[in-house]
């Protein structure tokens, strides 16, 4: 259990956050955590949840706030973490470890940060005490001014110790770093003085003076005109220190090369044996080259036999040259082998990639991340989409940039013979580096040391192919600052990025037209342009994925007489998709499993029962019920197969697999198809009811769940109707596939209703074509011969077809549905069919008959007490007297009908009622309320986005009154709903 104050208040738990409700509620916890162990009187926390004068019931409102908060803490078993929320005569105290609030550990941190010696260390606290933090403190809570003080002294706290962080970066010669962190803040608090400051300070020891400079410019013009002050000394004092050159204390502790000079550079560099500065090798007037030994020279040698420069080699400008003192302790030289007779530097890269296509913008991010010093470049993508390829062909485009030479390893990580001793690879870089075999040293460490030492003055390319662990690279990395390194991998590798900045270049699968071109190039143009269309099927077909593309073009190469489309056609059946993407020892296939074998046991189930998913997306709920786990399970598994580019998050928590992966994780576990797909069923049952119950609260449930219906571990919690609305939105689609596999594997119970869930969509947007699987739903319920079932579909297809005009389809259809409902005993089933056939039979004509149906609906609602169906009833009702011309009646229906419901009754049957008794005011000649009702009810509904609701009201208006306002209105009304389906 954890409690968090450094973003939105919440509490998370194993299960997920606990659904803490309403904003007053947020603030009476922030301000228990805040004072956490220590008593709070009722008076001030009526203080942090009211800013005005409290209303008269302050104190039965936070007692209400206090139990739910005990219920939910109790619920989520907080007595077992030592947590409780005690009452103490006038006040609350909430009682806990403070290891389980995250400010408390944000002090915590910070003191061990300020006793750390080293700066390195001192960084390392810093970052994890800010990675605490997720937002502004107390977000989500209604801040009373107690609260607005503690939010404001939690900033404070925060921007102090990204300051303290900037310093520790630039004891450690971190300047840019320093700068980076500072920047951000700097540009959120543009007038605090003291950000500016340590901005200006870092970006001028980063060798950045002009930026420095302008920032100090900006800051000034700022403060003139919105507080119309001069800066202050410690803005002026860090100007003043630009403007006179002065290092500070700090400078040029990074080697030199942020010093603003940069002669720490060139006093740190190699020299080139012909004399003149060295800058870095990168081209220019002091372009210089690592030295080398020179037969016959007369000097000493080195311990490995290696050549050591002399003085005599240095240039008159430096320490040590001529013309000058000599040093009194002049440093000596790192051993260099002998390279003296190698005719070309050495080269290790395979072959470039055969029928390489596409790939433009990768080689260019991966050219951005090969800029700069000593960079780590990371490419990352799954199995097959051709890592390998595109670092090769990097490497080889670009040969003139490394003339010391490229080295390449294939570390194996993914590969059934195993990985290569890391000795074994330091081996073949020592020896291709020029030393002499008997020189190797025979461990890891020691090998690694000298492998960079030989790098370190030197512009290499390493290549380290399908590298597994960060572990495994890290002892691989050269020495110098302008080699570069390229690192292939299946795995995310963020211990990489983290500990070596390295600099991810994500791989993704080829678009159609690269996948059709790389087809070409193994098959020839003329084969591809006679049957394009059948080449991009195929494409489609493989997903984009390279290897599949190679495997597919190589079984078509040698057959000549087989057509693509031909190919096509098998690769459409999923079934035997992946057996044709295989070839002798190469394909999918063995691609995956090699990836899938490297997993924990918990990854590789999760992987499994994903495969058996009918939907296109999954979030950590939807996995955990595949599953058979929770959650927090699911999302850890998620996050290991996302590690090793199994799956995909599109958005933050949504998650989808690549269709070959899939197909592949269905066959992991044919056998686990059953049990997941009961258990996604029974998720979407659960969370569907929950969205269904916070969008239309108060109304009766649209069925009763199965016999064998097994709840999920967690539901998901929605806040409110938009929440719960834009879920129903979202996973439309989902849901449709969902109902479809259910009613394809027989289990007709769970179809209909997955279906019928929907509703509050249905009535939301009616017009959006429903039909279709409403009728999948009832397909399904009269497979099970489900009088109960049949008779809730008929009502809403019925309904459905009513407002798309199809009326004597509505008839036929909503005139079995009572006679069903009084079959299966469902009388709130037969009000709802009654009132529905009524609707129909109104647009008919026949209204005496539809104002007795009607009727009889409020009748059943009354007699089984449920107030949500009689107003329903009472809705239509009104609007048949309104036709009838009864408008009185209308009136009367219509006030029974909002005196049933509270206030916070759904928005469209709100607007519909408000709509009707307008129109009835209309027609009692009472024009000025009539106008007031409509506009209201026009207003409501456009708030809440209730479109149709709001055509309806606004068609009314105009009628009676040629308002402008209201013809631009409607006018609108009518484009969204046109525009939204």
């Amino acid at each position: 259990m954890e409690f968090r104050l450094l973003g939105t208040v919440s509490v998370d738990t194993f299960t997920g956050p606990l659904p803490l409700g309403p904003a007053k509620r947020r603030s009476l916890l922030a301000a228990l955590l805040l004072s956490a162990n220590t008593p709070v009187s009722i008076a001030r926390l009526t203080d942090s949840l009211w800013d005005d004068a409290p209303p008269l019931h302050a104190r039965s409102v936070i007692q209400g706030h206090v139990s739910r908060l005990r219920a939910l803490l109790v619920g989520a078993d907080a007595e077992a973490y030592g947590v409780e929320l005690v009452t103490l005569g006038d006040a609350y105290v909430l009682r806990l470890p403070e290891t389980l609030l995250d400010s408390q550990r944000f002090e915590e941190l910070l003191t061990l940060a300020r006793g750390q010696r080293s700066p390195a260390d001192a960084v390392l606290m810093l970052k994890e005490a800010l990675s605490l933090w997720q937002g502004p403190a107390l977000s989500g809570a209604f801040t009373g001014r107690p609260l607005q003080a503690a939010a404001h002294s939690l900033e404070e706290s925060r921007l102090a110790t990204v300051e303290q962080l900037a310093r520790a970066y630039a004891a450690l010669g971190e300047h840019n770093r320093a700068a980076a962190v500072l920047r951000a803040e700097a540009v959120a608090h543009p007038m605090r003085e003291s950000l500016a400051a340590a901005l200006m300070t870092a970006l001028y020891r980063a060798g950045r003076q002009s930026e420095a400079l302008d920032w100090f410019h900006r800051t000034r013009r700022l403060l003139a005109d919105e507080l119309g002050i001069d800066p202050g000394h410690e803005l002026a004092d860090a100007y003043a220190l630009i403007l006179r050159g002065d290092p500070g204390p700090d400078a040029g502790r990074e080697g030199g090369r942020n010093a603003p000079d940069g002669q720490g550079t060139a006093a740190r560099r190699p020299v080139r044996a012909g004399g003149g500065n060295d800058n870095g090798g990168r081209g220019g007037s002091g372009n210089g080259t690592v030295p080398t030994a020179r037969p016959g020279a007369d000097r000493g040698a080195g311990p490995d036999g290696a050549a050591a420069a002399e003085p005599a080699d240095r240039p008159d400008d430096l320490p040590g040259g001529k013309g000058s003192a000599p040093s009194p302790t002049p440093p000596r030289p790192l051993p260099v082998p002998s390279l003296a007779g190698e005719p070309h530097p050495t080269d290790l890269l395979p072959r470039a990639p055969r029928g390489f296509q596409g790939r433009t913008a990768e080689l260019a991010a991966l050219t951005r991340a090969a800029a700069g010093e000593a960079p780590v470049c990371l490419v990352t993508g799954p199995a097959g989409v051709g890592k390998t390829a595109l670092a090769l062909q990097w490497a080889h485009r670009n040969p003139a940039a490394f003339p010391d030479g490229r080295l390449f390893a294939d570390l194996r990580g993914f590969s059934d013979t195993g990985e290569p001793a890391l000795i074994e690879v330091l081996r073949e870089f020592l020896l291709a580096l020029g030393v002499a075999p008997r020189r190797v040293p025979e461990s890891v460490t020691a090998a690694a040391a000298l492998f960079r030492s030989l790098t370190d003055r030197r512009r290499l390319l390493v290549v380290l192919d399908n590298a597994r662990h960060s572990a495994t690279v890290r002892p691989l990395l050269p020495g110098g600052t302008d080699c570069v390194t390229l690192v292939t991998s299946r795995h995310r590798l963020e211990g990489l990025i983290a500990s070596d900045a390295a600099r991810p270049v994500p791989l993704d699968i080829l678009e159609p037209p690269d996948g059709t071109a790389l087809l070409a190039g193994v098959l020839g143009e003329d084969r591809v342009l006679a049957e394009p269309v059948a080449a991009r099927r195929l494409a489609e077909l493989c997903g984009g994925l390279p290897l599949a593309l190679r495997v597919t073009a190589a079984r078509l190469a040698g057959r000549p007489t087989w057509t693509l489309a031909g190919l096509a056609d098998e690769l459409a059946d999923e079934r035997s998709r992946l057996t044709f993407l295989d070839v002798d020892d190469t394909g999918v296939s063995a691609a995956l499993r090699l990836t899938v074998q490297q997993l924990p046991q918990d990854a590789v189930h999760q992987l499994a029962r994903l495969g058996h998913h009918p939907g296109s997306h999954f979030d950590p709920y939807t996995a955990a019920a595949l599953a058979g786990t929770d959650p927090v399970v699911a999302a850890a598994a998620l996050e290991r197969l996302a590690a090793a580019h199994l799956v995909t998050e599109t958005a933050p928590g949504r998650w989808v697999l690549h269709d070959l992966v899939r197909l592949y994780a269905r066959g992991m576990d044919p056998a686990g198809g059953s049990a997941a797909l009961t258990g996604v069923l029974d998720h979407y049952i659960a969370t569907a009811l929950a969205a269904a119950d916070t969008a239309e609260p108060g109304g009766e449930p649209c069925f009763v769940l199965p016999a064998d219906y097994h709840r999920p571990a967690a539901v998901r919690d929605f806040v409110d109707r938009a929440a719960a609305m834009h879920w129903l939105a979202a996973e439309r689609d989902d849901l449709a596939l969902a109902a479809i596999a259910a009613r394809t594997a027989g289990i007709h119970d769970r179809a209909w209703r997955i279906i019928l869930l929907q509703w509050p969509q249905v009535v939301w947007r009616v017009r959006d074509n429903w039909s279709p699987l409403l009728e999948l739903a009832l397909d399904s319920a009269r497979a099970d011969d489900d009088a109960y079932a049949e008779s809730r579909v008929l009502n809403l297809l019925g309904w459905v077809l009513t407002e798309e005009g199809r009326t004597a389809e509505a008839v036929t259809l909503l005139e079995r549905s009572p006679v069903l409902a009084r079959q299966a005993g469902d009388r709130l089933g037969e009000a709802t069919a009654l009132i529905n056939l009524a609707v129909v039979q109104t647009e008919q004509g026949e209204l005496d008959t539809a104002l007795e149906g009607c009727g009889r609906a409020v009748e059943l609602a009354r007699e089984e007490q449920d107030a949500h169906t009689e107003m329903l009833a009472l809705q239509h009702l009104a609007r048949m007297q309104l036709t009838a011309n009864r408008p009185h009646e209308a009136l009367e229906s219509v006030r029974t009908a909002l005196d049933l419901g509270p206030e916070h009754e759904e928005v469209a049957r709100r607007v519909l009622l408000l709509t009707t008794s307008g129109e009835a005011r209309l027609a009692l000649g009472e024009e000025d309320d009539g106008i007031r009702l409509l506009d209201g009810a026009a207003g409501e509904a456009e708030r809440a986005g209730f479109d149709e609701g709001a055509v309806r009201a606004l068609q009314a208006l105009l009628r009676v009154t040629a308002e402008p306002e209201y013809r631009k209105r409607y006018e609108e009304a009518v484009r969204r709903l046109t525009d939204n389906g």
